[in-house]
């Protein structure tokens, strides 16, 4: 059939590539698919493939989320092969419009469309709606975008903050930076803050003390840590949830986001009760003369899985994107 009142979107990463179809005026995906970017040789494959699976002989425009810079019409995946130019693509399918936006910039503009079920309380509260949100989460990298309310809708913000320099604040942490500069030079958070990062933290404090690291996978720490409770990983998970306290504690103090903290990505739903029990909120309201500000500020962790196809699907009638 010829749906041309539906929309195409999809939220695309190094691994996997999901697509869905949207009503106009709806952000709600339908006939979700997740397909395997490895077996395609560009997108216009996933596309026609995706297509073809659901029934759908073209659709009138499209919104794509990907994980890497978009800058003009040539996009180049961080992590996979697929490359493409935007207009190309377009005049192939015949779209009115097609719209490429960063992976974490459809996270954050997915946000308001989460549902309260998928929102899973941290801390803090009422906030202020009226103010901007802050938008982050571990996942490959740390990914940072906040939210800008205007009269009618939300003005989405592209930033580089999982980029911006660990901080210590005592001793243990001081030694970690010494560690991790030896590696790596400059040390960014998104050097703790993100799955690579995890493991990092983990050898780090291994090292510290003088013992072996016997772990070679972020998922494997998270497992010690829940399931064995084994003491290092255990101590390694802790520590990373409160550098992710403070972390997005000073995002609050630097964009004003009153109006809430969105804890994003795969990582932290894998361990909840955890992070729920873990140092995080002292991290993230322990800022001297500013902690009532952030006691008032919310912060949740986001549990929808399509959260960017919600924010591609957004994108699509924003016209601040």
């Amino acid at each position: 059939m010829t749906a041309k009142h539906y929309s195409l979107v999809g939220d695309i990463g190094g691994t996997n590539a999901r697509f869905a179809l949207v009503e106009q005026g709806d952000v709600r995906p339908q006939a979700i698919e997740v397909l395997a970017c490895g077996d395609y040789d560009n997108l216009d494959q996933a596309v026609v493939d995706y297509l073809q699976k659901v029934g759908v002989q073209s659709v009138s425009q499209a919104c794509l989320a990907v994980a890497s810079p978009v800058r003009g019409t040539q996009i180049r995946m961080t992590n996979n092969h697929w490359r493409f130019d935007t207009e190309e693509v377009r005049q192939q399918f015949g779209w009115s419009a097609f719209k490429v936006i960063n992976d974490f910039t459809a996270m954050a503009l997915g946000v308001p469309h989460v549902s309260e079920a998928n929102l899973v309380h941290v801390c803090g509260g009422p906030g202020d709606p009226r103010r901007p949100r802050l938008v982050m989460g571990p996942g490959t990298g740390l990914g940072v975008s906040g939210l800008v309310p205007i009269k009618k809708g939300w003005v989405p913000l592209m930033t580089e903050g999982g980029h911006v320099d660990f901080a210590p604040t005592d001793d243990l942490e001081m030694d970690i930076l010494r560690i991790l500069k030896a590696r790596f030079g400059r040390v960014s958070v998104e050097r703790i803050l993100c799955g690579q990062g995890l493991l990092n933290l983990y050898q780090a404090h291994a090292e510290i003390r003088g013992v072996t690291a016997p772990l070679d996978a972020p998922e494997k720490i998270t497992a010690a840590a829940t399931g064995d409770n084994e003491l290092l990983a255990r101590e390694t998970l802790r520590h990373f949830c409160e550098i992710l306290g403070r972390t997005a504690g000073n995002g609050v103090l630097t964009l004003g986001s009153l109006g809430g903290v969105y804890l994003c990505g795969g990582i932290l739903p894998r361990f909840l009760d955890f992070f729920l029990e873990s140092p995080f909120r002292n991290g993230f309201e322990d800022k001297g003369r500013m902690r009532p500000l952030l006691e008032y500020t919310p912060v949740y962790v986001v549990t929808e899985p399509y959260t960017g196809l919600l924010g591609a699907a957004e994108a699509l009638g924003n016209p601040e994107v």
